[in-house]
């Protein structure tokens, strides 16, 4: 088995408006030009192998694009470099360590790895590949059945702490993770699997020198999901020490000799109110059916629904009693309403790294007057369909077709003349809610492989994109480049 692998490729990319369309940047590491250019992408890369009871991998990947004009910054470098991904890791029976920064997991891929996933979050709305990879380290369970209960019941999870590098609101922040599932399986064609997916962004100095100290107790108070002590901020007394968020799952899988059949049901929370189901029925409804032939004309369809736009309610208010009275504020009770997805008041660059957003790439972002890039559309319905296989059963290709309405945020709706949210209760029902933006993605993207010998191919990669509504530029663009595999 041949499980070490040199690649490179050269793409140039071209569009007809101000800014490459969406698909051609959404989940691509955030290595593409945001604007007409070309990227460089040189990658090593040594994989586990499965024969040995210890194993271990690294990869190295290094990116440079070009992009001669950009509007945000036009006394900017035209050529930005950086490292796309540079890791080491070792794994033993169910056991497994990585350090570094590496790509993030990509669900219900298509009939190639190397075209990404067919779903718009890449089966995780808390951290797609839509920005670029973190630096850190990584602690996995993989699968692992409990003693005496036949194989059918497992557990699995993730333990890890990054830094990021960014230019950003608190500059230095650490993001701490920690993902845990249960899975039922009954060892021949039905599974299913709940879990939880959370993160923390703590530490790092503000703009103003306001700082929150990198130290063991604040540590543990973001790993137990305390609130501060009464050095903290009054919102960090309030509710948890640092910004935290994520991601509650139902995943539910039939698997056949021929076919495979998923349904995945990811809902995202930024409180105590959305983890305790206030929030329902906010989250992404994915259902995907892949062929176990990938060299078939079609070999993978997916649909998806995305709706965001309740985050239990539009008034950020306090808890009530059963009879309707407000309760107290006390530590053990919650603010509920306004959610405000993957965005903090405090944390100001929210979930984002580099100015991409590190969730889902439908939770848009912008750079405001202040320098600080922020998410500013977290309240959206989305339809997507994609389409993976082979043509002519031999090359490689997906079809990606998205529509969304877009509200924006409860603070900053999208929609002209509304009332900001504080000053009347009702602007959302006469505004946003009934006046989204809409706006429609498509791409086709693929490649044509060539064997030239020596375990080596040259594949022709190519991609079409447009893009039509009234949120991003109306454009059409073009990528084409080449990739060689050693």
């Amino acid at each position: 088995m041949n499980d070490f692998f040199v690649s490179a490729m050269l793409l140039g990319a071209l569009s007809t408006g101000g800014t490459m369309p969406f698909w051609s940047t959404a989940n691509q590491g955030g290595i593409m030009p945001d604007n007409s250019g070309a990227v460089a992408l040189l990658q090593a890369y040594k994989t586990f192998d499965d024969t040995k009871t210890f194993q271990w991998h690294a990869g190295a990947s290094f990116a440079a694009n070009w992009q001669p004009n950009d509007p945000l910054n036009p006394e900017s470098s035209p050529i930005h470099a950086m490292a796309d991904e540079l890791y080491v890791g070792a794994r033993w029976k169910v056991l497994r360590a990585d350090l570094g920064a590496m790509h993030r997991e990509r669900e219900f891929l298509g009939s190639d790895l190397s075209l990404g996933s067919l779903s718009v979050n890449e089966g995780h709305i808390v951290e797609s590949n839509n920005a670029r990879s973190i630096p850190g380290y990584t602690l996995t369970l993989e699968p692992w059945a409990i003693p005496f209960t036949g194989k059918h019941v497992l557990i699995s999870g993730v333990w890890g702490d990054y830094k990021t590098l960014d230019d950003r609101y608190m500059k230095g922040a650490l993001i701490h993770r920690m993902q845990a599932y249960l899975t039922f399986d009954t060892g021949k064609h039905f599974y299913v699997r709940i879990g939880l997916d959370h993160y923390a962004l703590w530490g790092g100095v503000g703009p103003n020198g306001q700082t929150m100290d990198i130290n063991f107790k604040n540590y543990f108070r973001i790993c137990t999901g305390r609130s501060a002590g009464s050095d903290g901020t009054i919102s960090d007394q309030i509710n948890c020490l640092g910004d935290h968020g994520g991601a509650e799952e139902l995943r539910m899988g039939w698997r056949y000799d021929d076919f495979d059949v998923t349904f995945q049901y990811e809902k995202p929370y930024s409180d105590k109110s959305g983890m305790r189901f206030n929030n329902l029925p906010d989250g992404a409804y994915t259902l995907h059916f892949g062929l176990k032939d990938k060299d078939r004309w079609v070999s993978d369809v997916l649909a998806e629904f995305h709706y965001t736009m309740w985050q239990s309610g539009a008034k950020h208010e306090a808890e009530t009693d059963a009879e309707g009275n407000v309760i107290p504020w006390h530590p053990g009770f919650n603010i509920f309403g306004g959610d405000n997805y993957f965005t903090n008041s405090e944390y100001a660059s929210g979930w984002t790294n580099f100015g991409r957003s590190i969730c889902g790439p439908l939770f848009f972002t912008k750079r405001y007057g202040d320098g600080v890039t922020r998410i500013y559309n977290n309240r959206y319905v989305a339809y997507h369909l994609g389409v993976s296989g082979k043509l002519f059963k031999f090359a490689p290709y997906r079809l990606m077709l998205t529509f969304s309405r877009n509200c924006g945020t409860y603070y900053e709706p999208l929609t002209p003349g509304a009332t900001p949210w504080d000053t009347d209760w009702q602007w959302w029902e006469k505004n946003t809610w009934d006046k989204p933006l809409p706006q429609f993605s498509a791409a086709f993207n693929g490649f044509v492989p060539f064997y030239v010998g020596w375990s080596s191919r040259l594949d022709i990669v190519y991609g079409l994109y447009l893009d039509a509504g009234k949120v991003l530029n109306n454009c059409f663009g073009a990528t084409l480049g080449v990739r060689f595999t050693l």
